[in-house]
């Protein structure tokens, strides 16, 4: 994909998201540090006005929520000004279009545990100050609770066994009431002995019984196997 008069850029429904429209069509996001590709993605510039706009190719195949979004899920509830919390960060491919979504008025708390995925989560920062890298273990929210403010969503892909529970121990800790969550769930990384559903369908049991209210599931083909993302409230008013 090469920017100019044969790329037209339109507004996708979730806001912050685009929709680059030339010969195949690609997820976008707009670039918050033009002229920089994150991990060797297409980069497309159009003529907006007399100004140039960047926006960076989002790929679904690197990257669980942009599967979600290209698989049609209704809300991400991260928009521009957003705060979110994201747990497994890695490298940041994912990270860095929530950056890009955010966009400077928000920020995204970055939180891995490998040291070396971190070195390229903390480079990737430097030039985005709406990222705040966290090299911690997901598990023990406790030690960052000084570095990390309430957030309006949280995001993990964690790929855990036990990783509707730390959805949940962070939730508790940073998620605002009424906020809500997006987690993607490997269903072979929490148990490989029996099929991919019955691992979503426990696990969503798992959210209910800590204060979340899933409202939509939608499975990652073709782009993951056996994942499945879920999206929700938590601590949800009581309807009367």
């Amino acid at each position: 994909m090469r920017g100019g008069a044969k790329v037209a850029v339109t507004q996708h429904r979730h806001e912050g998201v685009y929709i680059a429209r030339g010969k195949e069509d690609a997820l976008c996001t707009k670039n918050m540090v033009p002229g920089e590709s994150v991990y060797g993605e297409k980069r497309v510039s159009v003529e907006n006005e007399g100004d140039k706009v960047e926006y960076r190719v989002w790929n679904p195949f690197r990257s669980k929520l942009g599967a979600g979004i290209l698989g049609g899920l209704d809300s991400i509830w991260m928009k521009p000004g957003s705060k979110v919390l994201y747990l497994g960060a890695a490298s940041g491919t994912t990270v860095s279009h929530v950056s890009d979504i955010v966009g400077p008025e928000g920020v995204v708390y970055a939180v891995e545990f490998s040291h070396r995925s971190g070195r390229d989560l903390v480079n990737m920062a430097k030039k985005r100050p709406n990222i705040v890298p966290i090299i911690e273990d997901a598990r023990h929210p406790a030690k960052y609770r000084m570095i990390v403010g309430m957030v309006d969503c949280v995001f993990a892909d964690v790929a855990q066994p036990d990783q509707a529970r730390i959805v949940a121990i962070n939730s508790h800790y940073f998620l605002k009431n009424e906020g809500h969550f997006v987690i993607s769930i490997k269903a072979n990384c929490i148990d490989s002995t029996v099929p991919a559903e019955a691992v979503f369908a426990r696990e969503v049991k798992k959210l209910q019984e800590e204060n979340f209210k899933p409202s939509e599931q939608l499975t990652l083909e073709p782009y993951e196997r056996d994942h499945a993302i879920v999206v929700g409230g938590y601590r949800m008013p009581k309807k009367k």
